[in-house]
């Protein structure tokens, strides 16, 4: 199926013929659906932590901090900001002169004083058009002003990734969601020293802008909040790429060649994998808030780090008993109540075994990555769901799930979905090395079953994709899970423009 153009031309991107080949056999089989247990929820998979419990947690995680913990903050930052102007895009690529009364792009037109770069945008119109932004708007002149914001020949905000985009308003500027997380990790993720380590996954075409901008705003973002500012840049890696094919399965080929498509975010597990810190918060680039609305944002990263900084003090104390033999059936059992409690996980393969064989089963168990997810009680928000479902091995675990991992024909299923209490609103923290201080390799822990495939286009033409096992999802399958509940005023994303008009992104 694959000629020795297209052989040669996958190994330039760093691809072997049977990583091409597996996926293009993956298209022909598909991806099977996971097998639930349950949805998690209160009581049942998911934490929800008293005042005394998350008061000892961030004590914990202070006296980590203050003891040098080695901390860093990851975040994913890639993605275009065009799916934030859609609404945009349509109106002024189209025919209607005003724009619907109700609709997104009247809303943001009615209040567009209020958005973070109006002065920017003020001086873009008298650049283009020699017009203030209120002077278009009482000429009616509105596809001219949504065209300054979007166009290439005007602010390009419908080009640049949202990590440059101007989101929230202070006496002494704007600042973009760049600003915004180095500000919370100052106060999140510094440790003793007052280092804070940073690292931002960027599009390669847009790293250069990422560069000068850390450049001009950490020195003096870290001398104001008296800390040192350590920040890293990565792009995903192109062997991480997944081929595309033509509805028929066959490979698809443009200009000559393979077409190759990034993987989504589940590739970014590579990127993950060169971090060097035991500890990673992972939380995505938008969202953010402005100062004066962070308390319960620096909070509940100080809960959900604590209470992860406990869970890892009580596995190592396990580790340590199985390392010396520092164990009988009493305390065996106590390990297995710790990991039903703690991470939802049961095997009814233990049943029978002797003690030896529950020491290696509690010990291979114990001895993986852990991480420690929020869960934002279900408001209507998009996100993935918090399960319980089954692995390969036979046991169950918590997972993170989306709906393209869960059958629709499955009435069982459908019912656990609809009746979901939690979702996932991408805020995790992570303890990623073992008890010797090394780091554990993170690819080992993928389930490469949890991918999807969707119906694409190139230049008109039809084809399928394929994305990759998710960051959260199945790239951290194998990982021990944990979820806490905390409040929604954790989670605020921008994912349209008019969102920058809420309450909690106006300071």
């Amino acid at each position: 199926m694959l000629s020795p153009e297209d052989l040669a031309y996958a190994e330039e991107r760093g691809m072997d013929a049977s990583q091409v080949e597996a996926q293009l056999n993956r298209f022909k089989t598909g991806f099977p659906y996971l097998k639930i247990k349950s949805a998690a929820r209160q009581g049942q998979g998911i934490e929800v932590l008293s005042a005394e419990e998350e008061e000892k947690s961030i004590d914990r995680w202070k006296s980590f901090l203050a003891d040098g913990g080695d901390v860093c903050k990851f975040v994913p930052a890639s993605g275009a900001a065009s799916r934030m102007f859609k609404a945009l895009f349509e109106f002024v690529d189209g025919e209607a002169e005003v724009p619907a009364e109700g609709s997104d792009v009247a809303r943001l037109v009615a209040e567009i004083e209020k958005i973070a770069f109006i002065d920017d945008l003020n001086a873009t119109t008298s650049a283009l058009y020699g017009k203030s932004v209120g002077e278009l708007k009482s000429e009616g002149r509105l596809k001219e002003l949504i065209a300054a914001i979007i166009k290439p020949e005007g602010m390009n905000y419908g080009g640049l990734p949202k990590g440059l985009l101007k989101f929230h308003s202070y006496a002494a500027g704007s600042r973009t969601p760049i600003e915004e997380q180095l500000a919370e990790g100052a106060q999140t993720a510094a440790n003793g020293s007052g280092d804070v380590k940073m690292h931002f996954t960027v599009s390669a075409n847009h790293r250069r802008l990422f560069e000068e901008k850390i450049a001009e705003v950490a020195p003096k973002m870290g001398a104001e909040r008296g800390v040192n500012y350590h920040v890293s840049l990565s792009e995903q890696k192109p062997q991480t790429d997944t081929v595309a094919v033509n509805p028929d399965n066959t490979p698809f080929h443009e200009d000559g060649h393979l077409l190759f498509r990034p993987g989504g975010h589940g590739a970014l597990i590579e990127n993950l994998n060169d971090i060097d810190a035991t500890v990673v918060f992972i939380k995505n680039i938008d969202n953010v808030v402005p100062d004066l609305l962070r308390e319960p944002t620096v909070r509940y990263k100080q809960v959900l780090g604590g209470y992860l900084i406990r869970l890892h003090d009580q596995i190592e104390s396990y580790l340590q008993q199985l390392a010396t033999g520092d164990y009988n059936r009493g305390t065996l059992q106590e390990m297995l109540h710790f990991l039903h409690t703690a991470f939802s996980i049961s095997d009814r393969s233990i049943d029978g075994m002797n003690d030896t064989d529950v020491a290696m089963y509690v010990h291979e168990k114990l001895n993986r990555p852990l991480r420690v997810c929020g869960m934002v009680k279900n408001e209507g928000e998009p996100g993935g769901g918090p399960f319980i479902a089954f692995n390969r091995d036979g046991s169950a675990s918590l997972q993170i799930l989306e709906s393209t991992q869960i059958d629709p024909t499955n009435e069982c299923y459908k019912e656990m979905v609809a009746s979901a209490t939690h979702f996932n609103p991408v805020d995790l923290v992570c303890y990623i090395k073992d008890r010797n201080g090394d780091k554990y390799d993170l690819t080992r822990y993928v389930d490469p079953d949890t991918g999807f495939i969707s119906s694409k286009s190139s230049h008109g033409k039809e084809l399928r994709a394929m994305e990759l096992p998710g960051l959260w999802n199945g790239a951290m399958s194998d990982w021990n899970t944990a979820f806490v509940e905390v409040p929604i005023a954790t989670f605020n994303p921008v994912k349209t423009v008019n969102d920058l008009l809420r309450p909690t992104h106006q300071s």
